[in-house]
């Protein structure tokens, strides 16, 4: 038996979900005659001049061969509506499908207990959100209002996310893992008024056993006794909404600050339809979204009602989700992976949406795929691993062989996937359409996409080709005027509805990334070392910033983790640059070994994997100058929020490690 929490609405209380002014849904239609890269021999010298003519590449480019130019299909055509708008169509069409089921530990949770389940029908996420958005207003949240919200995944962020975007608010997905100054640095760079945070954070791998948010709210607003909010560290707050998850954390109290909103205290607002102050445009700002922050400080992209919408749907549309589809997805709602990838993708589509608990916990993914009889899951790489070792051990009640039959579709985003691991998805989970995508938060996130059609070679080897509506090229990093010829690296740059506004607050940063070309073209770079094939397939070969640079020669650090990937007792690789007096740079490799193994000179009985070991490896299957100079042990990489190593902070450790050697 599974203890579930419901919320039903009798048919008579139900009313239409979003108004707005006499504005009618519209549909654009395909252009005709778009310009494409031809592919012809007889047609490359004035596909050339054209591309040059366009600002694509300098007069100096002009090749025989192929250039890494791409555009995607002008089907089906882009969505020119709100989400609210959009959203009401997938009410009226599929309200008594299931929209979103959640679960969320219980204090201490193990596989033996039983989880908390919050299941929620369209129509009941439709009028659920509407009561969230009439107190919201109460609160004075009205268009164009920064509504900052750090919760784990479950059904009050699904409800919340809908609350804000029919109010015509600016979600601000937080990171629940932020420590107050890292939250007071992002509301008061936003100038938020209004915080939705959980009373608790729950930690990934560690179901039950979360963090109190007290010091931080405590540091944000010392007196919280008080009947009001006032926060010197972030002038502008006025409201903190404090959602009670405390049914899985019982050791933490909160009921005498009354300087905290109750969220309970939102949902007495009414149910009727919510019309905004000012109507809505969908060329207007609806999502903030911070960057992972992988090499700097993270930057808050501006996304529109236009590009979330529509990246979600073409995204839904090339992995074929239909209204019957159950999709578990682990990655956060506060990245992009799970708020658009995940959340946009199966609420375009009437899909359901499955949260198997607040932070990853592998377990609970497993038991969550078997019980409701999945159709799809998604995660990034380390999930994925994670889930894999679940199924061997039994974690959760499920072993290898027991996932259920239809469970076939699935995305890897994130970080870069090993072609041996999307090979163990496809035989031992029984993945068999799961598709990578490639995107930045910038792009809303998606640009280039594998599809279930696609050679096998093409979605191990690739991240697909451009996805409709975009235009996608690799240009020559030191000159970003030259378009390079297809088979030849460089820097991968997008343009197409899907590019950001820029950066809230800093148009400096801006500038360097979002380019306009003389036809008025904005394109997006990225930053990525990437390469086109001559069939327009895509593979991102590493971070530009990333690139080792050893005695004059470029090693690409991908190349050196994919081969350690593959040996015996290596469960997780990371490669970096580290400095080297005579070469300028060497390679170092951070080794996470499997579970009954140990790096040579760690404690313990297990098998024993040596540095010489790892270089032997590497030297067998690559060149000699990839082979790692430096091997370090390590139990856990520091990660963004959504899983990304972050290798700066690898190179700062291997040089603090290498200089204690010194000494």
């Amino acid at each position: 038996m599974r203890a579930v929490r419901r919320f039903t609405f009798r048919p008579e209380d139900y009313r239409a979900s979003f108004s707005t002014s006499a504005t009618k849904c519209k549909m654009r239609m395909p252009v005709t005659g778009a310009c494409r890269l031809a592919r012809a021999s007889s047609l490359v010298r004035w596909t050339s001049s054209r591309i040059a003519g366009r600002g694509l590449l300098s007069a100096r480019a002009y090749s025989s061969k192929p250039l890494s130019f791409s555009q995607g299909p002008e089907d089906p055509p882009l969505l020119t509506h709100t989400i609210p708008e959009h959203f009401a169509s997938i009410v009226s069409a599929h309200g008594d499908r299931p929209a979103v089921v959640a679960r969320a530990p219980t204090a201490l949770s193990s596989a033996s207990t039983t989880p908390i389940t919050t299941e929620l029908s369209y129509y009941d996420l439709d009028v659920l959100s509407n009561s969230l958005a009439h107190g919201l207003r109460s609160l004075g949240v009205r268009k164009g209002d920064r509504l900052a919200v750090s919760l784990g995944n479950g059904a009050e962020f699904a409800a919340l996310t809908y609350a804000a975007f029919k109010l015509g608010a600016v979600l601000v997905p937080l990171n629940p893992g932020f420590n107050a100054k890292q939250v007071a640095a992002a509301l008061r760079h936003l100038g938020v008024e209004v915080l939705v945070i959980g009373k608790v954070t729950d930690l990934p791998y560690k179901p039950g056993r979360g963090r109190s948010n007290l010091e931080l709210l405590r540091a944000l607003v010392p007196d919280l006794e008080k009947g009001s909010v006032e926060s010197e560290a972030v002038p502008s707050l006025r409201t903190v909404v404090a959602v009670d998850n405390l049914a899985f954390h019982p050791q933490v109290e909160f009921g005498r600050y009354r300087a905290l909103t109750r969220y309970e205290e939102l949902l007495a607002g009414g149910r009727g339809s919510v019309v905004p102050d000012e109507a809505l445009r969908a060329d207007e700002t609806i999502n903030i979204q911070f960057t992972s922050g992988t090499t700097s400080q993270a930057k808050a992209a501006m996304l529109t009602h236009t590009s979330v919408l529509n990246n979600g749907h073409l995204i839904a549309r090339r992995m074929g989700l239909v209204p019957g589809d159950r999709i578990v997805v682990p990655p956060p709602l506060f990245h992009c992976f799970g708020c658009v990838l995940g959340y946009m993708a199966t609420a375009t589509t009437g899909a359901g949406i499955l949260f198997p608990s607040p932070a990853f916990d592998p377990a609970a993914t497993v038991r969550m795929v078997a019980e409701y009889d999945a159709t799809g899951l998604y995660g990034v790489s380390t999930m994925f691993v994670a889930v894999l070792e679940a199924l061997a051990s039994g974690a959760g009640g499920v072993r290898q062989g027991e996932m259920p039959r239809g469970l076939r579709k699935g995305i890897a985003a994130g970080s870069s996937v090993p072609e041996s691991l999307m090979r163990r998805l496809y035989e031992t989970v029984g993945l068999e359409e799961l598709v990578i995508c490639y995107g930045m938060t910038e792009t809303s996130p998606v640009s280039c996409m594998t599809a279930p059609g696609d050679p096998f070679e093409k979605r191990t080897g690739s991240v697909g080709r451009v996805m409709p509506h975009t235009k996608v090229k690799i240009v020559d990093p030191g000159d970003r005027g030259r378009v390079v010829e297809r088979g030849e690296r460089g820097e991968l740059a997008a343009a197409g509805y899907l590019v950001m506004k820029g950066y809230w607050g800093d148009e400096e940063k801006t500038a360097e990334v979002r380019v306009e070309d003389e036809e008025g073209t904005v394109w997006m770079y990225s930053g990525d070392e990437a390469v086109m094939d001559e069939e327009g397939y895509v593979e991102i070969t590493g971070r530009i910033k990333d690139l080792i640079i050893r005695g004059g020669e470029n090693i690409h650090p991908l190349e050196v983790e994919n081969c350690l990937f593959q040996m015996e007792g290596v469960k997780e690789v990371s490669v970096v640059g580290v400095p080297d007096e005579r070469l300028g740079e060497s390679v170092g490799a951070f080794v996470v070994v499997k579970k009954g193994w140990k790096g040579e000179g760690e404690d313990g009985d297990e098998e024993v994997l040596t540095r010489d070991a790892v270089r032997a490896w590497v030297g067998e299957h690559l060149s000699s100058h990839l082979v790692p100079k430096h091997v370090f042990w390590i139990d856990e990489y520091p990660k963004t929020p959504s899983g990304k190593i972050q290798k700066f902070k690898l190179r700062d450790m291997a040089k603090e490690m290498l200089g204690e050697k010194k000494d």
